[in-house]
């Protein structure tokens, strides 16, 4: 009987060594797992660091004024340009597809808003 029990025992030992072992060496694969991530995490900030310093670079308003002269050809206006407020066509009406179909179909008549059956204006569709 006691050899069956220090049997158990000595099987439960060995076991109880093997799956330490195994989670220890699964805290380090996690461990070296998460010290990678974070270079990796590292090496991504410096790489947007470079990005925005680039683009801070590239768009300074001194050489975008020159690419602007140079590729644009654009000229100064001059005072002839510029036009009054009468002198300005009117606003063409917004053009609403979607609710010039279903009218065309008939499925605006039942839904008219109450403004326009009251005789008054409907807001401007947007």
């Amino acid at each position: 009987m006691w050899r069956l029990m220090h049997a158990a025992a000595i099987a439960a030992l060995i076991g109880s060594a093997a799956y330490v072992y195994g989670v220890k060496y699964r805290t380090i694969y996690a461990s070296e797992q998460l010290v990678k991530t974070r270079h990796l995490i590292a090496k991504e900030k410096d790489a947007i660091n470079l990005l925005r310093a680039e683009y801070a670079h590239l768009a300074r308003p001194d050489r975008l004024q020159a690419l602007a002269d140079s590729k644009l050809g654009m000229e100064a206006l001059a005072l002839s340009q510029i036009a009054t407020v009468g002198e300005l066509p009117e606003a063409q009406p917004k053009v609403d597809s979607i609710g010039r179909t279903l009218e065309s179909l008939g499925f605006l008549k039942d839904s008219a808003t109450p403004a326009a059956d009251a005789g008054g204006e409907t807001p401007p569709v947007r």
